[in-house]
Parts: C-alpha cells; structure tokens; sequence
C-alpha cells in the first residue's frame, strides 16, 4: 500500500535554452504515478510527453533531490524515480552527487 504522499499531487516546472528557443517543462505527480509536458515560450498548449527519455528522468531528479536535501522532498519518491532509471535505462544514481 502506497504511503498519503502518493495521493498528493506534486508539480515541478524548469526550463532549457534550445535553438527554437525557451523550452519549459512540467512534470506532474499524481496517485503514484508521472506525467511529463512540454512547451515553448512562445506556444500557450502543453504537449504530453508520452515516454519521457533519460535525461528528463535524471533532471527531475536533481530538482527532487535538492528539495530533499531543503527537507522539502520525499526520499520515496526519490527512491522509485532511481528504480525506474536502473529498470528502463540501465543507470544507477549515485544518491544525488552527480
């Protein structure tokens, strides 16, 4: 049985420089499970992500572990987004020290 924290829903937005410019992204927890949107600076629709890669899994990551690090994250979620990247991507984080 999951614990109250995967009922809550949680949101975490963050941004990249591409050549098409100002690229957001917006990952969505919801009972136990992640969504993954997309946008550009200059388009107001989000588009889902329906297989996000590695390296969103591993940004996601880093924002995660530094709210944890701030006593503001949950240590299972972040314990279950390494799990995902060992079982679908062959990698295994390293606790966050990258």
């Amino acid at each position: 049985m999951g614990s109250w924290h995967d009922a809550r829903m949680e949101a975490h937005e963050w941004r990249e420089k591409t050549k098409e410019g100002t690229r957001y992204f917006r990952a969505t927890y919801h009972a136990g499970s992640w969504k993954f949107q997309k946008t550009l600076k200059t388009d107001p629709d989000w588009e889902q992500i329906p297989e996000p890669d590695a390296d969103l899994w591993l940004t996601l990551r880093d924002i995660l572990w530094r709210r944890y690090q701030r006593k503001r994250g949950s240590w299972s979620i972040i314990e279950k987004i390494d799990q995902k990247l060992e079982k679908d991507f062959g990698i295994l984080p390293d606790g966050g020290n990258e």
